[in-house]
């Protein structure tokens, strides 16, 4: 995972761009992979952990009534919070995870079920659909690649 953290922060430094993340079942890990990467201040601005669903709306400006219908596991909650993430925190880039790494399922979503979004400067965010098997740990792991392999994409594109 380490080398698509290096690779992340490396394109954002060579545009002297930005990224802020929101975390809810990662609990940090997302920040703690970009912060282990000698370097990160150059880019990385900082992280929210929103673990409780109410914190999504009062942190991250994830809309109530959106959490209220769907509940925090969701790939439109996934995109609002890497949209406010990105807001909130003054960044170029936005990235988020949400789901569940179990015991047990959560909002009618079965265990490994995730959604991972990021947010860019031109106003398009994308998210993706997961569904990952394991442990805790290995879904958590698992979110953290994803995510930023999505981002690392993101960035190769807006590149060329």
């Amino acid at each position: 995972m380490s080398g698509t953290a290096a690779e992340v922060l490396r394109l954002l430094a060579e545009r002297g761009g930005t990224l802020a993340v929101a975390e809810s079942l990662t609990g940090g890990l997302l920040a703690a992979e970009l912060t282990g990467v000698a370097g990160a201040s150059r880019s990385f601005r900082g992280s929210v952990t929103a673990y409780a669903t109410p914190l999504k709306e009062q942190l991250l400006g994830v809309d109530g009534e959106l959490l209220a219908a769907r509940g925090a596991v969701d790939a439109q909650v996934a995109r609002e919070m890497a949209e406010g993430v990105r807001r909130r925190l003054g960044a170029d880039w936005g990235a988020a995870t949400t789901g569940v790494a179990g015991p047990d399922p959560q909002d009618g979503q079965p265990v490994g079920t995730v959604f991972v979004a990021v947010a860019g400067p031109d106003g398009d965010t994308e998210a993706a659909a997961l569904q990952f098997t394991g442990d805790r740990s290995a879904i958590r792991r698992a979110s953290v690649a994803a995510v930023l392999d999505l981002l690392a994409g993101r960035l190769r594109k807006s590149s060329e």
